[in-house]
C-alpha cells in the first residue's frame, strides 16, 4: 500500500524526516502520521471483510449437483 499519496502523510513524513522531531510540530507530525496510517489500516480490513460469502453448494435437485465429464 502506497501511502505518500496523502497530502497529509507527506507533510508529516517530510518534517519527521527533516530532524525536528524535538519540537512541537515534529511530534504533531509523528502522531498526525500515525493516525493516517490507523485509518488506513481499517480502510484496508474493511476492503478485505468486503466480500459476500459464496452461497452454499446444491444439496437436492437436478441442477448443480454433478458434474459431467468426458475424455
Amino acid at each position: 500500500m502506497n501511502i505518500a499519496n496523502s497530502a497529509v502523510v507527506s507533510t508529516a513524513t517530510t518534517n519527521a524526516s527533516s530532524g525536528d522531531l524535538g519540537t512541537a510540530q515534529g511530534a504533531a507530525s509523528i502522531l498526525v502520521l500515525k493516525k493516517a496510517l490507523d485509518v488506513q489500516a481499517s480502510g484496508a480490513i474493511a476492503l478485505l471483510n468486503a466480500p459476500p460469502q459464496q452461497p452454499p453448494l446444491a444439496t437436492e435437485g437436478s441442477v448443480g449437483r454433478n458434474v459431467n465429464t468426458y475424455a
